[in-house]
């Protein structure tokens, strides 16, 4: 089984960092994909990756418009990096697009 994680943020940490968050979980739901998604808003870091799902994952997906706080923990990994806004327009092709990358 594919397993993704992902990190959201968008400038303001609001709306788009947790609309984008819902839509890589809903999508990923749908095509069977186990999928773990931390979010980098206002609030700071919010349901943060523990290291062990990060190196188990086959593919990173960084859906942001602002730099990933302590990018190092994913060093190594195969990342896919989309603004919110794509993620929110369409969450189904962004994880086809992470599912490519694991091929």
């Amino acid at each position: 089984m594919t397993k993704i994680v992902g990190v959201t943020a968008c400038i303001a940490g609001i709306a788009h960092t947790y609309m984008a968050k819902a839509n890589l979980e809903k999508f990923a739901k749908k095509e069977g994909i186990e999928i773990h998604v931390e979010s980098q808003g206002s609030m700071g870091i919010e349901n943060r990756l523990s290291q062990q799902a990060i190196d188990e994952a086959d593919v990173v997906i960084f859906a942001v418009d602002t730099n990933v706080a302590q990018r190092d923990r994913f060093a190594d990994k195969k990342v896919l990096e989309v603004g919110t806004s794509e993620v929110v327009k369409d969450g189904s092709k962004t994880i086809q697009k992470a599912l490519e990358l694991c091929k």
